[in-house]
């Protein structure tokens, strides 16, 4: 898939048709997820309260000026961001089903009997089980900006398609990290946002470069990454390895499902962690 940031971009990392499963579907068992058809009929889970964050431009957890922005978050029943969804009802901002955690089984408990608690192969590579279970719906201007997990990540999608630019742990060097006071996104009576401070946080170390129109002028290393594209559609997995930057962009109404496993800190934490450790010393960041 060609990337639009006017770099290098590969076949990345391919998604997996089926996990390897027999049965033809790598997490949703007996090949159809039957509860999704009970999703769409709003009987099982339609009243059933999710935690949904809420942006006036679908950028969560984003640089915006000097503050690092996070979203306002709403309880709302499942069967409002449906409506949002279909186009049958409005909410101001865009909704984004995307609190990690574990939310899938903690808040939606009853697609649990239809959906494999771990992916098998995987849990017996890795050694462990994982550490969360995290359930994906939202609107298509809803983007994760670009950032690293601490979890290798098994990112399965039910329906429609997630997108992702990813750079290797190597492009540490030419990706730009900066210092933002955090923040939260508020909505108002009016029914629109303002930021407010956390005034008992830290600074947060975030990236402030957007890779599909990256300000070269302002982060010219950046010319140097090499980003890789992947598509991941409906019935495929992506095995996304722990400190790969990622960047994520997803059809309108998007369902996914996805596994976290917990890190080992061996010898390939240590080469990032230098990698990091010379990258900001010679002053690249």
């Amino acid at each position: 898939m060609p990337c639009s940031t006017g770099q290098l971009c590969g076949s990345g990392p391919s998604p997996i048709s089926g996990g390897g499963c027999p049965r033809g579907c790598w997490v949703v068992l007996g090949g159809i997820w039957v509860q999704l058809k009970v999703l769409s009929s709003r009987a099982t889970v339609g009243s059933t309260e999710v935690s949904v964050a809420v942006t006036p431009d679908g950028y969560a957890d984003a640089v915006r000026g000097d503050r690092f922005v996070m979203p306002a978050e709403r309880r709302l029943p499942l069967n409002h961001v449906l409506d949002v969804l279909e186009g049958q009802a409005r909410h101001p901002g865009v909704l984004y089903v995307q609190k990690q955690c574990s939310n899938l089984p903690t808040e939606l408990p009853q697609l649990l009997p239809d959906l494999e608690s771990h992916v098998p192969w995987a849990s017996e590579a890795l050694g462990k089980m994982p550490d969360a279970v995290n359930f994906w719906l939202g609107e298509a201007a809803a983007v994760t900006s670009l950032h690293k997990d601490h979890y290798e990540n098994l990112y399965c999608v039910v329906s429609g398609e997630k997108r992702f630019l990813l750079h290797p742990p190597s492009d540490r060097p030419f990706i730009p990290y900066e210092l933002y006071t955090p923040a939260t996104y508020q909505l108002t009576e009016e029914d629109s946002f303002e930021i407010v401070d956390e005034e008992a946080m830290e600074k947060v170390p975030w990236i402030p470069l957007d890779p599909l129109a990256p300000d070269l002028a302002r982060y010219p290393s950046y010319s140097q990454a090499r980003a890789l594209c992947c598509t991941v559609q409906a019935g495929e997995m992506l095995y996304l390895p722990a400190l790969w930057f990622h960047h994520v962009q997803q059809s309108h109404g998007c369902i996914a499902v996805n596994y976290w496993y917990d890190m080992e800190y061996d010898l390939k934490y240590s080469y990032f962690q230098l990698l990091d450790s010379l990258t900001k010393a010679s002053g690249l960041d």
